[in-house]
Protein backbone atom coordinates (compact mmCIF):
# COMPACT_ATOMS: atom_id res chain seq x y z
CA UNK A 1 0.00 0.00 0.00
CA UNK A 2 1.43 3.31 -1.14
CA UNK A 3 0.32 6.35 0.90
CA UNK A 4 0.94 9.76 -0.67
CA UNK A 5 0.01 12.91 1.26
CA UNK A 6 -0.09 16.15 -0.73
CA UNK A 7 -0.83 19.70 0.32
CA UNK A 8 -4.19 20.26 -1.31
CA UNK A 9 -6.80 19.03 -3.76
CA UNK A 10 -5.03 20.60 -6.73
CA UNK A 11 -1.84 18.66 -5.99
CA UNK A 12 -3.86 15.48 -5.52
CA UNK A 13 -5.58 15.99 -8.87
CA UNK A 14 -2.23 16.55 -10.61
CA UNK A 15 -0.70 13.41 -9.11
CA UNK A 16 -3.79 11.37 -10.00
CA UNK A 17 -3.53 12.69 -13.54
CA UNK A 18 0.08 11.54 -13.75
CA UNK A 19 -0.91 8.04 -12.64
CA UNK A 20 -3.70 7.87 -15.23
CA UNK A 21 -1.36 9.18 -17.92
CA UNK A 22 1.32 6.62 -17.06
CA UNK A 23 -1.28 3.88 -17.26
CA UNK A 24 -2.52 5.02 -20.65
CA UNK A 25 0.86 5.60 -22.31
CA UNK A 26 2.07 2.13 -21.28
CA UNK A 27 -0.74 0.57 -23.29
CA UNK A 28 -3.18 -0.17 -20.48
CA UNK A 29 -6.54 1.00 -21.68
CA UNK A 30 -9.31 -0.10 -19.34
CA UNK A 31 -10.20 2.35 -16.58
CA UNK A 32 -12.59 1.83 -13.71
CA UNK A 33 -14.17 5.19 -12.91
CA UNK A 34 -15.83 6.69 -9.85
CA UNK A 35 -18.21 9.58 -9.29
CA UNK A 36 -18.64 12.08 -6.48
CA UNK A 37 -16.41 14.95 -5.43
CA UNK A 38 -13.20 12.93 -4.98
CA UNK A 39 -12.34 12.43 -8.68
CA UNK A 40 -13.63 15.77 -9.97
CA UNK A 41 -10.22 17.43 -9.86
CA UNK A 42 -8.73 14.51 -11.77
CA UNK A 43 -11.45 14.69 -14.39
CA UNK A 44 -10.81 18.41 -14.83
CA UNK A 45 -7.11 17.68 -15.43
CA UNK A 46 -8.05 15.00 -17.96
CA UNK A 47 -10.51 17.28 -19.77
CA UNK A 48 -7.87 19.98 -20.15
CA UNK A 49 -5.11 17.60 -21.26
CA UNK A 50 -4.14 16.28 -24.67
CA UNK A 51 -4.58 12.66 -23.63
CA UNK A 52 -6.50 10.56 -26.14
CA UNK A 53 -8.94 7.97 -24.77
CA UNK A 54 -10.49 7.13 -28.13
CA UNK A 55 -9.07 3.59 -27.96
CA UNK A 56 -9.73 3.14 -24.24
CA UNK A 57 -12.59 1.62 -22.26
CA UNK A 58 -14.22 2.95 -19.12
CA UNK A 59 -16.31 0.98 -16.63
CA UNK A 60 -18.09 2.82 -13.85
CA UNK A 61 -18.41 1.55 -10.31
CA UNK A 62 -22.08 2.13 -9.73
CA UNK A 63 -25.36 3.80 -10.60
CA UNK A 64 -28.49 4.76 -8.70
CA UNK A 65 -31.55 2.59 -9.32
CA UNK A 66 -34.53 4.51 -10.64
CA UNK A 67 -32.76 7.43 -12.28
CA UNK A 68 -32.66 7.73 -16.06
CA UNK A 69 -29.26 8.41 -17.70
CA UNK A 70 -30.30 12.01 -18.44
CA UNK A 71 -31.35 12.74 -14.85
CA UNK A 72 -29.03 15.48 -13.50
CA UNK A 73 -28.13 13.34 -10.46
CA UNK A 74 -27.54 10.08 -12.30
CA UNK A 75 -23.96 8.93 -12.53
CA UNK A 76 -24.33 8.57 -16.29
CA UNK A 77 -25.10 12.30 -16.45
CA UNK A 78 -22.24 13.09 -14.06
CA UNK A 79 -19.73 11.21 -16.21
CA UNK A 80 -20.96 12.86 -19.40
CA UNK A 81 -20.62 16.34 -17.91
CA UNK A 82 -17.40 15.78 -15.96
CA UNK A 83 -15.43 13.79 -18.55
CA UNK A 84 -17.01 12.09 -21.54
CA UNK A 85 -18.28 15.14 -23.42
CA UNK A 86 -14.69 16.38 -23.69
CA UNK A 87 -12.82 13.08 -23.51
CA UNK A 88 -14.87 10.35 -25.18
CA UNK A 89 -13.75 6.77 -24.77
CA UNK A 90 -14.02 4.06 -27.40
CA UNK A 91 -16.65 2.48 -25.17
CA UNK A 92 -18.02 3.41 -21.77
CA UNK A 93 -20.05 1.12 -19.54
CA UNK A 94 -22.30 2.03 -16.60
CA UNK A 95 -24.88 -0.05 -14.76
CA UNK A 96 -28.40 0.44 -16.09
CA UNK A 97 -30.32 1.99 -13.21
CA UNK A 98 -33.58 1.59 -15.12
CA UNK A 99 -33.32 -2.20 -15.34
CA UNK A 100 -35.63 -3.58 -12.62
CA UNK A 101 -34.22 -7.10 -13.03
CA UNK A 102 -31.30 -7.09 -10.59
CA UNK A 103 -30.09 -10.57 -11.49
CA UNK A 104 -30.08 -9.80 -15.19
CA UNK A 105 -28.30 -6.46 -14.75
CA UNK A 106 -25.73 -7.89 -12.37
CA UNK A 107 -24.90 -10.73 -14.75
CA UNK A 108 -24.65 -8.30 -17.66
CA UNK A 109 -22.18 -6.12 -15.81
CA UNK A 110 -20.07 -9.01 -14.59
CA UNK A 111 -19.83 -10.21 -18.19
CA UNK A 112 -18.51 -6.76 -19.16
CA UNK A 113 -15.90 -6.92 -16.40
CA UNK A 114 -14.84 -10.41 -17.46
CA UNK A 115 -14.37 -9.25 -21.04
CA UNK A 116 -12.63 -6.00 -20.08
CA UNK A 117 -10.31 -6.51 -17.08
CA UNK A 118 -9.68 -3.18 -15.38
CA UNK A 119 -6.12 -1.86 -15.50
CA UNK A 120 -6.64 1.09 -13.15
CA UNK A 121 -9.57 1.51 -10.78
CA UNK A 122 -10.32 4.97 -9.38
CA UNK A 123 -12.01 4.98 -5.96
CA UNK A 124 -13.33 7.42 -3.44
CA UNK A 125 -14.27 6.39 0.07
CA UNK A 126 -17.37 7.03 2.15
CA UNK A 127 -17.29 8.34 5.69
CA UNK A 128 -18.30 4.84 6.79
CA UNK A 129 -15.55 3.21 4.74
CA UNK A 130 -17.64 2.12 1.79
CA UNK A 131 -16.06 1.76 -1.66
CA UNK A 132 -18.38 1.85 -4.61
CA UNK A 133 -21.70 1.38 -2.88
CA UNK A 134 -20.40 -1.57 -0.85
CA UNK A 135 -21.69 -0.55 2.55
CA UNK A 136 -20.39 -1.89 5.89
CA UNK A 137 -21.22 -5.57 6.18
CA UNK A 138 -20.73 -6.25 2.45
CA UNK A 139 -19.03 -9.54 1.76
CA UNK A 140 -15.46 -9.34 0.58
CA UNK A 141 -16.49 -11.94 -2.03
CA UNK A 142 -19.35 -9.80 -3.36
CA UNK A 143 -19.73 -9.07 -7.03
CA UNK A 144 -21.94 -6.65 -8.97
CA UNK A 145 -25.39 -6.56 -7.41
CA UNK A 146 -28.28 -4.43 -6.23
CA UNK A 147 -27.51 -2.82 -2.88
CA UNK A 148 -29.51 -0.96 -0.25
CA UNK A 149 -27.90 2.32 0.75
CA UNK A 150 -27.45 3.00 4.44
CA UNK A 151 -29.16 6.01 6.05
CA UNK A 152 -25.77 7.69 6.49
CA UNK A 153 -24.98 7.35 2.78
CA UNK A 154 -28.42 8.63 1.81
CA UNK A 155 -27.93 11.56 4.17
CA UNK A 156 -24.47 12.29 2.74
CA UNK A 157 -25.89 12.32 -0.80
CA UNK A 158 -28.80 14.60 0.08
CA UNK A 159 -26.67 17.63 -0.80
CA UNK A 160 -27.07 16.73 -4.47
CA UNK A 161 -30.89 16.60 -4.30
CA UNK A 162 -33.63 19.05 -3.37
CA UNK A 163 -34.83 16.90 -0.48
CA UNK A 164 -33.95 13.71 1.38
CA UNK A 165 -36.89 11.77 -0.03
CA UNK A 166 -35.57 12.33 -3.56
CA UNK A 167 -32.32 10.45 -2.84
CA UNK A 168 -32.48 6.91 -4.23
CA UNK A 169 -32.31 4.19 -1.60
CA UNK A 170 -30.81 1.53 -3.88
CA UNK A 171 -28.06 1.28 -6.45
CA UNK A 172 -26.24 -1.18 -8.64
CA UNK A 173 -22.61 -1.48 -7.58
CA UNK A 174 -19.55 -3.47 -8.48
CA UNK A 175 -18.84 -5.82 -5.60
CA UNK A 176 -15.72 -5.79 -3.49
CA UNK A 177 -14.28 -8.83 -5.24
CA UNK A 178 -14.99 -7.18 -8.59
CA UNK A 179 -13.04 -4.10 -7.48
CA UNK A 180 -10.12 -6.11 -6.14
CA UNK A 181 -9.59 -7.75 -9.53
CA UNK A 182 -8.33 -4.45 -10.97
CA UNK A 183 -4.60 -4.56 -11.64
CA UNK A 184 -4.04 -1.19 -9.93
CA UNK A 185 -6.23 0.82 -7.54
CA UNK A 186 -6.06 4.55 -6.85
CA UNK A 187 -8.09 5.88 -3.92
CA UNK A 188 -8.54 9.64 -3.59
CA UNK A 189 -9.68 11.25 -0.33
CA UNK A 190 -9.52 14.69 1.19
CA UNK A 191 -11.05 16.58 4.06
CA UNK A 192 -11.40 15.90 7.80
CA UNK A 193 -14.62 13.89 7.41
CA UNK A 194 -12.63 11.10 5.75
CA UNK A 195 -9.88 10.87 8.38
CA UNK A 196 -11.41 8.12 10.53
CA UNK A 197 -12.28 5.95 7.52
CA UNK A 198 -8.78 6.39 6.10
CA UNK A 199 -7.10 5.51 9.39
CA UNK A 200 -9.25 2.40 9.79
CA UNK A 201 -8.71 1.36 6.17
CA UNK A 202 -4.93 1.69 6.32
CA UNK A 203 -4.07 0.75 9.91
CA UNK A 204 -7.10 -1.03 11.31
CA UNK A 205 -8.09 -4.68 11.14
CA UNK A 206 -9.34 -6.09 7.86
CA UNK A 207 -13.05 -6.43 8.46
CA UNK A 208 -16.25 -6.40 6.43
CA UNK A 209 -17.48 -3.76 8.85
CA UNK A 210 -15.04 -1.40 7.11
CA UNK A 211 -15.12 -2.39 3.41
CA UNK A 212 -12.09 -0.34 2.33
CA UNK A 213 -9.88 -2.21 4.81
CA UNK A 214 -9.68 -5.07 2.29
CA UNK A 215 -7.47 -2.81 0.15
CA UNK A 216 -4.63 -3.72 2.52
CA UNK A 217 -4.52 -7.07 0.69
CA UNK A 218 -4.23 -5.64 -2.82
CA UNK A 219 -0.74 -5.79 -4.37
CA UNK A 220 -0.90 -2.39 -6.09
CA UNK A 221 -2.96 0.25 -4.33
CA UNK A 222 -2.22 3.95 -3.82
CA UNK A 223 -3.96 6.36 -1.46
CA UNK A 224 -3.78 10.02 -2.48
CA UNK A 225 -4.64 12.13 0.58
CA UNK A 226 -4.51 15.68 1.86
CA UNK A 227 -3.28 16.47 5.38
CA UNK A 228 -6.82 16.58 6.78
CA UNK A 229 -7.72 13.10 5.52
CA UNK A 230 -4.39 11.65 6.67
CA UNK A 231 -4.25 13.36 10.07
CA UNK A 232 -4.97 10.21 12.10
CA UNK A 233 -2.35 8.05 10.40
CA UNK A 234 0.92 7.22 12.06
CA UNK A 235 3.58 9.81 11.25
CA UNK A 236 5.97 7.29 9.71
CA UNK A 237 3.56 6.32 6.94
Amino acid sequence: MNIIVLNDQAAIAQKAFEIVKDTLVTGQECFGLATGSSPQGLYKELRESDLDFSQATSINLDEYIGLSPNHPQSYAYFMQEELFKDKPFKQSFLPDGNNPNAEEESQRYEAILATHPIDLQILGIGNNGHIGFNEPGSSFKSRTRRVDLTPSTIQANQRFFDSLDQVPSQAYSMGIQSILEAKQILLIAFGPSKAEAIQASVEGPITEDLPASILQTHPNVTFLLDPAASRLLQEDL
